[in-house]
């Protein structure tokens, strides 16, 4: 479990998920639950590929900064940024996440 005064960045931890090879992408975004504030890994897969949750766990342990990541979820297609395909509307990501 992540800890209340631990910050994580997006960059570093979605560079652990995105070197899966049934992942596309990866964005870290943030949930409240119980007032606090959790991490979790949204994950969109290659095309025709699959993955286990459990799969994301055992990734997420191989790290330091990303062992304490206990929530992923698969989502269809990321929003983005219609000017730059790769933008990921995080804000968007989050609400769904929730």
């Amino acid at each position: 479990m992540v800890t209340e005064s631990e910050t994580l960045f997006t960059v570093p931890c979605e560079l652990v998920f995105n070197a899966h090879p049934s992942v596309f992408r990866s964005a870290l975004v943030g949930v409240e639950k119980a007032g606090k504030i959790l991490p979790v890994i949204c994950v969109e897969l290659e095309k025709g590929k699959s993955v286990r949750v459990e799969e994301l766990q055992e990734h997420a342990l191989s790290q330091n900064h990303t062992a304490g990541i206990e929530t992923f979820l698969i989502h269809p297609g990321f929003p983005v940024d219609i000017r730059h395909n790769a933008k990921i509307r995080r804000e968007e990501l989050r609400i769904w996440a929730t």
